[in-house]
């Protein structure tokens, strides 16, 4: 094995510089606030959790996982999503039948990567999780609340696309029958691979009017009129109950006037496995990939012995700060440097200062070798040098 260089790091691991902590804490700090807003509650979780239950129940792929054994020789992972955990703690702890919780958190979760390309292996989440609910009213706001908080941080233009693994999953078993055909058109929408989808369709041996039925299904985008055309291409009870929950759906997200931001698209797919019915995705326009996701996942507590349905949704702190246009630094930064015979007057200075709001550092002159280059940084600097009551220049 090659030797590791003095400053290398972990495949996919990252530093955090003071000015992008300082960003993130921002966001992260608003979007909690407006969470707590909403009657959720915010919890912690281990970081380290045993694989055989929550490394089980995740959705992340197995080779994602970092593992690694106990002193009792049990394998353990480093949690690789907040949903899992906090069905664990829902499941064993909290939740009582018909009593719906309404849990949130901010927390760094771990996926191994192959290949770094630039992806993270640590990265940031804040998200919420309502448990207990199986109503559409739930799925809707954890999507109102989602849009709520993401314009609280400044997005400004951003697209939630909402579908229906139900709806999906019921017109292609209905056509194609099985498991295994199902899931290789799963992962041309997955991938989103829509060439591949439709190539595969046409070669598939059916009659002319499934293979335009499972061609449509790549049309079913847009506003409200996207379901009721969804509503002519199903034939299962299946697919009619999908469909109806995104009419309630709809019509809830219209009460909380968020459908301005709203897209439906019945061909959207996630990785995550757990979903069992509306799912959904947040884009905004500066950035390629996802921001945030979520759905319905009313399965999952039956892996830790208690049935429930549940819903949420967790968004990505580093792509948001990416999504998020830069924007003039609102707070005052000011560097005080001073002499040791004046440090008493400097103190008093800096704590004036801070107290109105400014951000203060207080230096001793002996301290800095560059002078120019240091007070570079900061919006203000004030010199307090030699005899007291000596004027001194500050810019």
């Amino acid at each position: 094995m090659a030797r590791l260089f003095m400053f290398e790091k972990p495949l996919g691991m990252r530093d955090t510089l003071p000015n992008v902590y300082k960003a993130k804490r921002v966001l992260r700090e608003t979007m909690m606030n407006e969470i707590e807003r909403w009657g959720y509650e915010f919890i912690e979780t281990p970081t380290l959790e045993y694989y055989e239950t929550v490394g089980a129940a995740s959705a992340i792929l197995d080779q994602q996982l970092f593992k690694l054994l106990d002193r009792e020789g049990h394998t353990l992972v480093l949690r690789p999503d907040m949903t899992a955990p906090i069905a664990r703690l829902a499941a064993s702890k909290l939740y009582t039948e018909g009593c719906p919780l309404r849990l949130a958190y901010a927390a760094n979760v771990f996926r191994a990567q192959q290949r770094e390309g630039g992806r993270p292996a640590e990265f940031e989440q804040v998200g919420v999780e309502c448990i207990g609910d199986g109503t559409m009213n739930a799925d809707a706001e954890v999507i109102s609340l989602m849009i709520s908080a993401l314009k609280k941080v400044g997005l400004c233009q951003f697209t939630v696309a909402i579908g229906h693994i139900g709806y999906v999953n019921a017109l292609f078993f209905d056509i194609l029958g099985n498991e295994k055909r199902v899931q290789t058109l799963r992962r041309f929408l997955y991938e989103k691979n829509y060439v591949g989808y439709r190539e595969h369709v046409k070669s598939l041996s059916l009659s002319s009017i499934d293979q335009d039925r499972l061609l449509q299904l790549l049309t079913l985008r847009g506003g409200e009129e996207a379901i009721d055309r969804a509503e002519e291409l199903t034939q299962t009870e299946a697919g009619f109950k999908a469909v109806s929950e995104l009419k309630q759906l709809w019509a809830n997200l219209q009460k909380y006037g968020v459908t301005e931001e709203i897209k439906i698209d019945l061909s959207l797919i996630s990785h995550m496995s757990y979903y069992t019915g509306v799912l959904f995705e947040v884009y905004a326009e500066k950035v390629g990939f996802l921001l945030g996701n979520g759905g319905r996942y009313d399965e999952l507590l039956e892996k830790f012995q208690r049935s429930s349905p549940a819903t949420g949704f967790s968004v990505r702190l580093d792509r948001l700060m990416e999504a998020i246009a830069e924007r003039k630094r609102e707070e005052k930064r000011t560097c005080i440097i001073f002499s040791q015979e004046r440090f008493s007057e400097a103190f008093t200075l800096a704590k004036e200062k801070r107290e109105q709001g400014e951000h203060v550092v207080l230096q001793h002159i002996a301290g800095v070798r560059d002078m120019d280059r240091y007070t570079a940084m900061f919006d203000e600097v004030n010199y307090l040098l030699g005899k007291a009551g000596k004027d001194e220049p500050s810019c």
